[in-house]
């Protein structure tokens, strides 16, 4: 049946247990609007989240260190100069063999050949090449001296074609052939590409011709060029990794090993290489002198390690999401599991999921700026985070619990009736209202002679439970945001209250209104979004004026509520608005600053509301103003410890919202 899908089956290959149950991205929730509460954005929150991980996930943090662990073991793997190392030992293997060849020989010749071989230059590389014209006695010490140059072409190969060093040991003429055949037409396929002419037909062809070459098996050419690309990148930073004298010797010992064709044919490739990658990490600066084992390294091996450290310090930045516009998509799946394994790779995968689904299910949202924000959803259960952890601290202290069991009901029954009217929402008086239908309905059967049947409800019927009018309040909450709130450590309890506060209001008394009003240097009207989002400012002022301004409109706007005012505040006024509204800063505060602040405490005391202080700070000049305050507003001053704000603050509105009218 064709049309049935196909699947393939293999053995598991580690990671997380594939039968497990599907991450609750609530709690993921949760744990960011632990972070929101104690202060952080929500951009910090998540990122926070991330580096940490949960629930038995590794976060990023975790898989840094696990990449740095395989940084320090790569770079203990050995020396880059190797090469050098090697060439060194097979010329003083070759120079004995021969000596031992020449000193039984008395002619002059023999002694001559042995002053040559004594006099050769110091450098390794300027003595191979002053052997070069040399007539050999000894086969072996011949033997040992082409080694030299057939290791060479093998290094060189092997740092830009990985393991051509093993496949290329004891190769014929025919073997190097066809190296400079498929190097060619590598050459000519990447002249092609530059010039928009490539096709995958041509790569294609020349994988069916070469494929033996690349193990890795790459599907286009894009992926064979970043293959090649990287282990070029990686062999320049071999070069510049070693001394200026080891530079020049490792260079001209590779000039010399190769002919013109197959050395015209790698710079060819080389700079091809360069033109299709130049951001990769080219040139000096990156991996000079990082390696620190003892053991040489022969130019293949060093390459690949230096390979593998350009791809784990790239790795090591992806998962430190410390670079502007960072994202987990940034990270390389298959890097991931080159270094860490597929274990590592799953908890990528999984904090992936986890950033997707809180965007998906709403939870998260960005603004017209691009800025990462909290949902109306997401705010409303930290909010009822928030105050359930206020109310924990009430009970634990004995004040008594304030859940409120029967939210909505319309207030105290009086014991009286009347008729229902569109739009009540009393409770249904249910017996008088079922006596009205049996009234109704035996008058009416003793008008017409006829039984009483089935007694059936009217609209004229239904009566309504008369109760006491219910207190509505209009609470402002004023809250500092200056950059000291930052410095002392309460701008997060501040905030936490604000959640709770506004939770509390919303859900359990939803007929107040209330009205959050930020202030530093300006004051601002703040929705619920922007107050679980918000970072302290760091900006100087503290304009207490501008903020009463604003909660003199909010109770304005619901005259007929009880006003309640709440200020949330670490120092004492030190800006206000001017005529032409700007905000000017001084501290000491400026006596117009102070006389304008106790202006607009004089309007909002004349609209019948009571300041309410939330001091968090015992300065005296802030004690002096608040005490100051309270005397000309009637209001109460309270000195909380941070960690106890938000239980004073829902305890004072519980209390305040009951209202004077009611005593």
């Amino acid at each position: 049946m064709s049309g049935l899908p196909s699947y393939r089956y293999g053995s598991w290959s580690g990671g997380r247990d594939p039968l497990e149950p599907p991450y609750d991205v609530a709690s993921a929730l949760d744990e960011i609007g632990e972070s929101v509460l104690a202060g952080a954005s929500p951009r910090q929150a998540l990122r926070e989240l991330m580096r940490r991980g949960t629930d038995g996930l590794r976060g990023l943090d975790d898989l840094r260190r696990q990449v740095a662990k395989r940084q320090r073991q790569t770079r203990q793997r050995g020396r880059l100069d190797g090469t050098l190392d090697e060439v060194r030992a097979l010329l003083d293997e070759a120079l004995e063999l021969e000596k031992s060849a020449l000193f039984p020989d008395p002619s002059d010749a023999a002694r001559m050949a042995e002053m040559e071989l004594d006099t050769l230059p110091r450098e390794t590389s300027r003595a191979v090449q002053a052997l070069k014209p040399y007539t050999w006695r000894s086969p072996e010490a011949k033997a040992k001296y082409d080694e030299i140059d057939d290791l060479l072409r093998r290094e060189v190969l092997d740092s830009q074609f990985r393991g051509m060093k093993e496949s290329l040991q004891n190769a014929s003429p025919e073997d190097m052939q066809a190296v400079k055949d498929m190097l060619a037409d590598l050459n000519a396929m990447l002249d092609a590409d530059a010039r928009g002419e490539h096709t995958q037909q041509q790569f294609d062809d020349f994988m069916d011709k070469h494929g033996d070459f690349f193990p890795s098996q790459p599907q286009t050419l894009a992926e064979l060029v970043d293959d090649l690309a990287r282990r070029a990148a990686a062999q320049q930073r071999l070069m510049d990794s070693l001394t200026p004298q080891q530079r020049e010797e490792l260079g001209e010992l590779m000039q010399g090993a190769m002919d013109m064709d197959l050395a015209a044919q790698m710079a060819q490739l080389a700079d091809a290489l360069r033109n299709a990658r130049p951001d990769l990490p080219w040139g000096k600066g990156r991996g000079e002198q990082r390696m620190r084992g003892q053991q040489g390294l022969g130019m293949g091996d060093a390459t690949t390690a230096l390979e593998e450290l350009a791809d784990l310090d790239d790795l090591e930045a992806a998962l430190g999401q410390d670079y502007p516009g960072a994202s987990l998509d940034d990270i390389d799946e298959d890097a991931v599991q080159r270094a860490l394994g597929r274990g590592a790779l799953d908890d990528v995968a999984a904090l992936r999921r986890i950033e997707r689904e809180l965007r998906e299910q709403g939870y998260l949202t960005h603004d017209a700026h691009g800025r990462l924000e909290l949902s109306p959803r997401a705010v409303r259960r930290i909010g009822a985070t928030a105050l359930r952890k206020v109310f924990s601290d009430l009970e634990s202290r004995g004040r008594g619990a304030h859940d409120v069991r029967d939210a909505g009901a319309a207030g105290d029954i009086t014991g009286a009736a009347r008729a229902w009217e569109f739009g009540d929402e009393q409770p249904l008086d249910v017996v008088r209202t079922v006596r009205n239908a049996v009234l109704r309905t035996s008058h009416a059967s003793g008008a017409t002679g006829r039984s009483l049947g089935p007694v059936r409800l009217h609209v004229e019927d239904f009566e309504v439970v008369e109760t006491e009018r219910r207190t509505t309040a209009a609470v402002a909450l004023l809250v500092d945001l200056s950059f000291s709130m930052e410095l002392r450590g309460t701008w997060a309890a501040a905030k936490q209250t604000a959640l709770a506060l506004h939770s509390l209001v919303t859900t359990k008394y939803p007929q107040d209104t209330i009205e959050m009003i930020g202030f530093s240097d300006y004051a601002q009207v703040l929705q619920i979004e922007q107050l679980a989002g918000l970072e302290a400012q760091r900006v100087q002022g503290t304009n207490l004026q501008h903020a009463l301004v604003l909660a003199g409109r909010h109770l304005g706007r619901h005259p007929d509520a009880e006003p309640v005012v709440l200020v949330v505040t670490d120092g004492e006024p030190t800006a206000h608005l001017t005529r032409d509204g700007y905000a000017e800063f001084c501290w000491p505060p400026l006596p117009e600053t102070l006389a304008l602040t106790m202006a607009e405490v004089e309007r909002v005391t004349r609209r019948g509301a009571t300041i309410n202080v939330f001091m968090l700070d015992d300065e005296p000049r802030l004690v002096a103003f608040v005490e100051h305050l309270a005397a000309r507003n009637g209001g109460r001053v309270f000195s909380p410890d941070p960690s106890r704000l938000g239980e004073y603050v829902v305890s004072d509105y519980l209390r305040a919202r009951r209202g004077r009218r009611a005593h």
